[in-house]
């Protein structure tokens, strides 16, 4: 029974590859900067721009057309504007608590906004878990042409962002542009953002950003290992994921996130022990 369903399996898993490639290096940055959530509230506001466009009937209320992804596109972008205009050390207000206002704000607009369409429940189902079983070749091969290029961008400027991200202070002395690099990253990072949650959906994205990132802290100071752990966990704990939900029946993305959460408890449990045996 287990092999019967690895074909079906096959692009699912294939999909995870590439999210959790791109967001287990994001997600160190995130963490760094200590804008846990600014992930939640990015995605949150690319489904308000597609919950929007779904009512505008021109668009012919298609989830997966061009037309509700650019939509989608320029909420994450408004957003990622936003978020880099009021970072920095002369702000009184700090980022975390906009970021959080943000999410909530989008959260409840896009239940009203839900509230006007028919299927209400389906469409604020697919946002939340996504449907990642039944993702195309196509929409992956999109994808990871997207997250290459972003992958490409990030790894020509990685010690501008690294420094940004762990030293703020170091990087304004060396006369970097903190606001215009930020937009950058938050830019780059709603780009992934938005086509990661038409696929997976909010809180599975989430998970891909976080989780590994915090459990790769738990083992590794350093970005390399850090990276590497985070991948591997990603990979691992999404096929984990896929074959418990399959296996059992399970709504995929919802199973995925549990799963995420039940391997990081593991994780952390198990780090006493090994450092126990490593200084013995």
């Amino acid at each position: 029974m287990a092999f019967a369903i690895l074909p079906f399996l096959v692009w699912p898993i294939v999909a995870s590859l590439v999210i959790a490639g791109i967001h287990a290096y994001l997600g160190l940055h995130v963490v760094e900067r200590g804008v846990i959530f600014v992930d939640l509230s990015l995605a949150q506001i690319a489904s308000l721009g597609a919950s929007i466009a779904l009512l505008v009937p021109a668009f012919g209320g298609d989830p997966h057309s061009p037309a509700v992804y650019w939509m989608s596109l320029s909420f994450t972008l408004v957003g990622a504007a936003i978020f880099s205009l009021i970072k920095g050390q002369e702000a009184r207000i700090p980022q975390e608590a906009i970021i959080g206002i943000s999410y909530a704000v989008a959260s409840a607009a896009v239940i009203v906004a839900m509230s006007q369409s028919t299927g209400e429940s389906e469409h604020l189902r697919d946002m939340l878990v996504g449907n990642i079983l039944s993702v195309s070749p196509g929409e992956i091969i999109k994808t990871g042409l997207m997250y290459l290029v972003i992958g490409v961008f990030h790894y020509v400027f990685r010690k501008r962002f690294l420094l940004i991200s762990t030293d703020p202070e170091g990087a304004a002395a060396q006369g970097i542009s903190i606001r215009f690099w930020d937009f950058l990253f938050y830019a780059s990072f709603g780009v992934v953002v938005t086509r990661s949650v038409a696929i997976a959906g909010v809180l599975l994205v989430f998970c891909y950003l976080i989780v590994p990132s915090v459990a790769a802290m738990l083992y590794a100071r350093r970005i390399g290992p850090r990276l590497a752990i985070g991948w591997v966990m990603g990979v691992v704990v999404s096929m984990l994921g896929m074959y418990f939900s399959v296996q059992f029946d399970l709504p995929t993305g919802a199973t995925i996130v549990c799963t995420f959460g039940l391997v990081l408890i593991i994780m952390a449990s198990v780090r006493p022990l090994i450092q126990r045996r490593a200084v013995s």
